[in-house]
């Protein structure tokens, strides 16, 4: 319960003091890319209840001649490359957080299709609310494997206290900084999780 009042505490006084940010960040998607100025995509969160999680839109909707959408490392340039790099896609999940959807800290909602993927180990990862950021995010982030993802998830669930989220918190604002981990180091996105073998 303290979690979560310290959640949506921050997440409505960081909406609030962010407000500027978002009308930027609106204003230049509209400018560059058009719209829909927001992603939203269907997430499992917690006990693998789905939702949809808000981001900001980083790549474009360029298709080849057949009408598929063409590669993530194509369509993120310019303006969504740098609002990705700086971590502004995420600033729309603090509404999230005020929903009580999410969490400041928790492992990283990912696809649906990722459920029936998971080993039982691997499925202990939505035994806690998902976050904004993680214990994952900031041991590797995007440069790791997802089994050490998932390792790092579940043993948050295991060691997780208010000292380990501020901690987590105050890592996560060195990596923003410092821009690092943003992409796997074969593909402008993470790819994606096909199972642990």
């Amino acid at each position: 319960m303290l979690k979560s009042l310290f959640d949506k505490t921050l997440a409505l006084f960081l909406i609030i003091l962010f407000s500027p940010i978002y009308i930027v960040v609106s204003l230049l998607i509209l400018w560059k890319m058009g719209s829909p100025i927001l992603f939203r995509q269907k997430r499992p969160g917690y006990k693998e209840k789905i939702f949809g999680i808000y981001k900001f839109r980083t790549m474009t909707n360029e298709k080849d001649k057949e009408g598929n959408l063409l590669p993530d490392e194509q369509r993120l340039v310019g303006v969504g490359k740098f609002i990705r790099s700086t971590s502004l896609d995420e600033l729309p999940q603090l509404f999230n957080v005020l929903k009580g959807e999410m969490s400041f800290v928790g492992p990283r909602p990912l696809l649906i299709e990722y459920l029936k993927l998971y080993t039982d180990k691997q499925k202990r990862r939505h035994d806690v609310k998902p976050g904004i950021t993680g214990w994952a995010q900031v041991n590797g982030r995007n440069a790791i494997s997802w089994e050490q993802k998932f390792d790092y998830d579940v043993w948050y669930v295991d060691n997780q206290s208010f000292l380990l989220d501020m901690k987590i918190l105050w890592l996560t604002f060195l990596k923003v900084v410092k821009r690092s981990d943003i992409s796997s180091s074969s593909s402008a996105t993470m790819e994606k999780f096909t199972g642990t073998k």
